[in-house]
C-alpha cells in the first residue's frame, strides 16, 4: 500500500518507517498500554486472530484501518498469529513518553518467529522447538544442516555428501521435526528436500540472502557465541557448507532476537556412527512418538516409556527414543543407570518426590539471560535451586553406575 508520508501524522510516518524494515512481519507497535497494527497488518491481524477492526485519524482522507491488543495479553496473540503462520516484529517504547518533547522513540526489539520462541506460554514442554538452517555448497556437492532450540541452548550440526546427500537431510529434518527452516536459493535445486519440506513437514521456510550464509563475514559471529578462538575448537571447518549452517543459523538468531546469544555453550556434530539412521516411513510406523492413527502420543512407545517427572526429563526421553544408540558400550551404561535405579528403590522414590518439584530450568535460564524473565520465573527458578542440594544428596548415593557417576560429578549444587 503506497502512502504519501507528507500527509500522516508523525507517529504514523514513525510506524511506516520502521514497518519499511519488516516487510515480512505483523507489526506490534507499542501505543501505551496497547499494542497496535495499522493498514494491512491491521487487516491481517484481525482477520487470523478475530480482532475488531476500527480505524485510527492519521492524516489522510480515509481513516487508517487499525486493531490492537493490551500489553498484558501480546503473548496470547502472538502466539496465534504465530500459529496461523505469522511472524511478529515486537516495536516498544524506548523513551518514556511523559518525558518526551518530541515523538516518542521507538524500535523492534525481538522478531518472534516459529523457530525463535522462548515463552513457556507459547512451547510444548515436552518438546524441543528447533529452528533449522541448510547450506547446500553446489560446487562440492555437501550439504549441512545446523539446528538449534533456542528456549533450551541445544545446538547440533550435521554434514552430508555423495549420493545419499538429499536421503540424509530429510531423514535428519524428519528426527528434529523443526518449527522454522532458513536456506539460500541453492538449497531449492535439491528437488526432494524442498519436495519433503513442502509436502510433509509443517513448519515456516524462510529463504534467506547468501551472504547471511557467508563463513568469512559471519564466522566471528559463531566463535563469540560459543566464546571460542576458532570454529575449528567446535569441530567444524573455517569454509566448508557445515561453516556456512551455522553461520547462518546463528546469524538469524542475532537478526530476530536484537540482542547477543550467550545461551549457547556447545554444537554437537551428529553423524551415523552414533545414532541408527531412520527415515520418515520407518519413524511413523513404528510408532515411536506418536500412533500412525490418531497422531496421539498414547499408544506410542514414547508414551509407554515416559515416566519423568519434569520438562527436562520428557524432552530427554523423547530424543533418546528418536535418536536410537548404535554403540554398545553407550547402550550398556544406560541399562546398568536403570538397574542401579530400579535396585535402590528408596533413592528412586526420593528422587521422584525432589523431581516434582522441579522447574523447566533449562528454559527458565533462557529467559533470564535474554531479560525477558517475569517475576513469577524468578519464583520458578528460586524453588528449583532449593531443591538441587536434596538431588545432589540423593544422587551421591549412586555410585556404581558409569553414567550416574559422571552425572553427580558435574551437578552443581549452588552451595559453594
Amino acid at each position: 500500500m503506497k502512502i504519501d508520508r507528507n500527509k500522516v501524522s508523525a507517529m504514523m510516518r514513525q510506524y511506516l518507517d520502521i514497518k519499511d524494515k519488516y516487510p515480512d512481519c505483523i507489526l506490534f507497535f507499542r501505543v501505551g498500554d496497547f499494542y497496535e497494527m495499522f493498514f494491512d497488518d491491521a487487516i491481517t491481524a484481525s482477520k487470523a486472530v478475530e480482532l475488531t477492526l476500527t480505524g485510527k485519524d492519521c492524516g489522510l482522507e480515509k481513516r487508517a484501518e487499525m486493531c490492537g491488543v493490551p500489553y498484558h495479553a501480546a503473548d496470547t496473540y502472538i502466539k496465534r498469529l504465530i500459529d496461523a503462520g505469522y511472524k511478529v516484529a515486537v516495536c516498544e517504547q524506548l523513551t518514556d513518553p511523559s518525558e518526551s518533547r518530541d515523538i516518542v522513540v521507538r524500535d523492534v526489539i525481538r522478531v518472534v518467529t516459529p523457530g525463535t520462541l522462548i515463552e513457556s506460554s507459547m512451547l510444548d514442554d515436552s518438546r524441543n522447538n528447533y529452528i533449522c538452517s541448510i547450506y547446500y555448497d553446489e560446487y562440492e556437492k555437501s550439504c549441512g544442516v545446523a539446528s538449534a532450540d533456542i528456549s533450551t541452548g541445544e545446538a547440533y550440526l550435521s554434514i552430508f555428501q555423495g549420493k545419499d546427500l538429499e536421503t540424509g537431510i530429510i531423514n535428519e529434518l524428519s528426527r528434529c521435526q523443526p518449527a522454522e527452516i532458513i536456506f539460500p536459493e541453492s538449497v531449492l535445486s535439491l528437488k526432494n528436500v524442498s519436495d519433503f519440506i513442502k509436502i510433509r513437514l509443517k513448519c515456516t521456510v524462510t529463504l534467506r540472502d547468501s551472504i547471511c550464509f557467508d563463513c568469512e563475514s559471519r564466522r566471528k559471529n559463531v566463535e563469540d557465541v560459543f566464546s571460542v578462538k576458532s570454529v575449528k575448537e567446535l569441530g567444524i571447518s573455517e569454509n566448508g557448507a557445515d561453516c556456512s549452517a551455522v553461520c547462518g543459523l546463528f546469524d538469524y538468531i542475532n537478526d530476530t532476537q536484537k540482542t547477543s546469544v550467550s545461551r549457547f555453550t556447545a554444537i554437537e556434530i551428529l553423524n551415523g556412527e552414533a545414532f541408527m539412521g531412520l527415515d520418515l516411513n520407518a519413524r511413523r510406523n513404528l510408532e515411536l512418538t506418536e500412533t500412525l492413527r490418531n497422531k496421539e502420543k498414547k499408544g506410542s512407545l514414547l508414551w509407554v516409556l515416559d515416566s519423568a517427572k519434569t520438562s527436562m526429563g520428557r524432552r530427554l526421553i523423547k530424543n533418546w527414543i528418536e535418536q536410537p544408540l548404535k554403540s554398545p558400550a553407550r547402550i550398556i551404561e544406560r541399562l546398568d543407570a536403570v538397574e542401579v535405579l530400579v535396585r535402590k528403590s528408596v533413592v528412586l522414590s526420593d528422587l521422584q518426590n525432589l523431581l516434582d518439584r522441579v522447574y523447566d530450568l533449562e528454559r527458565l535460564m533462557t529467559k533470564v539471560m535474554y531479560k525477558s524473565a517475569n517475576p513469577r520465573d524468578l519464583k520458578a527458578l528460586s524453588a528449583t535451586a532449593l531443591q538441587l542440594p536434596f538431588i545432589k544428596n540423593e544422587l551421591d548415593k549412586l555410585d556404581t553406575s558409569k553414567l550416574l557417576k559422571g552425572t553427580t560429578a558435574t551437578f552443581q549444587d549452588l552451595t559453594k
